[in-house]
């Protein structure tokens, strides 16, 4: 490696923490094959819990209290009304996890990456790799699920082929997040905070179970903030309404967002590992 502590005292700091990462896409992809290769394995075991949550809902809420609600939202039942919205989060989980619990564990239990840095890998090319891999696994859940959506009949329209493109601006950005997250966590066991105070009303809060135009008026610019509150909308517009011009703004959003954030998350990755 060509980090030297000189080097580190000079990349300390918020300059330090926007620099452009310099990671090799090429020598990224070497981990994420790793990845996909240990995923196949095993890949039966893993996909069950991030995926059935979000089908739980759909049929308890959904199929369950959509009974008593009894009315239409956006012109459909309101199973149908929350399955994108779940979808969503079934691509928000998918990311997330893998991010947070799997790359903390190999950072600090397993010590796996302080072998990958003794080949030509730098722990930039390391970040990127596992934030391919987390985006890819997010990718797999979302897809998943909305196969399982157009098999219910619960699609309205033929934009909803391009709904695997929205799992994956909404699986890269929540994998940044994580990433992010789990290079400034001290102990495992603070996840639980990240998951109780941010994903959970993320989940509850977005859109997903109702539309955020309900909320308290100081609620709603909170709500329109939140990343998958955008993912929620995109998916929705694709499978519902196949308004593909109303998915633009909210795409883009995402896509800054995800901006936004790489160098950070890199760079965080980078000072976890080699200090």
């Amino acid at each position: 490696m060509s980090i030297t502590p000189a080097r580190l005292r000079a990349e300390d700091g918020i300059v330090g923490l926007l620099r452009p990462p310099n990671a090799s896409l090429r020598a990224a992809t070497r981990l994420w094959r790793r990845n996909m290769t240990l995923y196949r394995r095993s890949w039966h075991r893993n996909i069950l819990p991030n995926f059935f949550e979000p089908l739980l809902y759909l049929v308890s809420i959904g199929l369950g209290l959509g009974l008593f609600i009894g009315e239409q939202i956006l012109g459909v039942d309101y199973v149908v009304y929350i399955a994108p919205g779940l979808a969503a989060a079934a691509a928000m989980n998918g990311a997330v996890f893998e991010v947070t619990y799997n790359v903390y564990v190999k950072l600090r239990y397993y010590h796996l990456y302080d072998a990958v840095v003794t080949t030509p890998l730098e722990p930039e090319d390391v970040a990127l790799g596992e934030l391919l891999w987390a985006t890819t696994r997010s990718f797999i859940y979302g897809t998943a699920f909305l196969l399982v959506i157009a098999a219910l009949g619960y699609v309205r329209s033929p934009a909803a082929l391009l709904a695997p493109l929205a799992v994956v601006l909404i699986g890269g950005a929540f994998a940044l997040i994580g990433m992010i997250v789990t290079t400034l966590m001290p102990g495992i066991d603070f996840f639980s905070y990240f998951f109780t105070l941010f994903i959970t009303p993320l989940f509850l809060f977005s859109g997903i179970f109702f539309p955020v135009e309900v909320l308290p008026a100081a609620a709603q610019p909170i709500a329109w903030l939140t990343p998958l509150h955008h993912g929620v909308e995109i998916v929705r517009a694709l499978l519902l309404t196949g308004e593909v011009r109303a998915v633009a703004g909210h795409a883009l959003w995402l896509a800054v967002f995800s901006a936004l954030l790489y160098a950070p998350a890199v760079n965080l990755f980078r000072r976890r590992l080699v200090v």
